[in-house]
């Protein structure tokens, strides 16, 4: 069950937005006015943040903890779309075009947000010219991702998908050839659109392969062009 959250403060508002990756340009007035709409909230691991259908009348700022967005099959299977950590706004789409949330949201931790009510946004955003500039930006970088993740589901065959995540999981941690596993594979399997069990003896087979080495949730690339390959569609011996 999620409930108001206990930020101290409007200052601790002010610093979740500042630190979010959309807002971090916007002049301390500018934060000053969003952080007066904006309503704090706090979510246990499981509860719902917006499900998929549900009337979106605000998007979320994430503070702190992780939240995953996800579509449900037919036939009960589930497809993780994004991954959001605190920094990051998720719902924020049909916010603007108007309609329902397209997919469901839940906590995979415990999570603190600001949800920013859509009607006291636009009226913001009006008078406000940078935030919609801002706004237009992060919208840009997700259609970005999820032309990438439409392509990777539809055209690559799963070992290429998993190739492709640890490469961008490396350069996107800055750690060189160590990528740490900040989710289960259960949890990573929905992302690339398999089932665990497959995704663990892919697992196995790249290590025997010589391409990853595997501690845990620690996973060292020692191949760094033959995952290149196989993410272009090479075939995993």
């Amino acid at each position: 069950m999620s409930s108001s959250a206990r930020m101290g403060s409007s200052a601790d508002k002010t610093a979740c937005l500042r630190h979010g990756l959309i807002f971090e340009n916007l002049t301390a007035e500018q934060l000053n006015k969003l952080s007066a709409i904006a309503v704090e909230r706090s979510y246990g691991k499981g509860d719902v943040l917006f499900s998929e259908g549900k009337r979106a009348d605000g998007f979320f700022v994430v503070c702190a903890g992780r939240v995953k967005v996800f579509k449900v099959s037919f036939d009960g299977r589930e497809q993780i779309l994004h991954l959001f950590d605190a920094g990051n706004i998720l719902g924020e789409v049909p916010v603007f075009a108007g309609g329902a949330y397209p997919a469901h949201a839940e906590a995979l931790t415990d999570v603190r947000a600001l949800f920013i009510p859509r009607e006291g946004f636009i009226r913001l955003i009006q008078e406000e010219s940078g935030l919609a500039l801002t706004m237009l930006a992060v919208l840009s970088r997700k259609l970005r991702h999820f032309t990438h993740l439409v392509e990777s589901l539809s055209l690559k065959e799963v070992p290429g998908r998993l190739a492709s995540y640890l490469l961008y999981m490396s350069e996107q941690s800055g750690s060189g050839d160590t990528v740490e596993l900040e989710i289960s594979k259960t949890q990573l399997a929905a992302v690339l659109g398999t089932i665990p069990e497959t995704l663990s003896r892919i697992f196995s087979k790249m290590a025997a392969s010589g391409l990853i080495t595997l501690h845990g949730r620690t996973i060292e690339i020692k191949d760094r062009q033959g995952l290149a390959a196989l993410a272009q569609g090479a075939k995993l011996g």
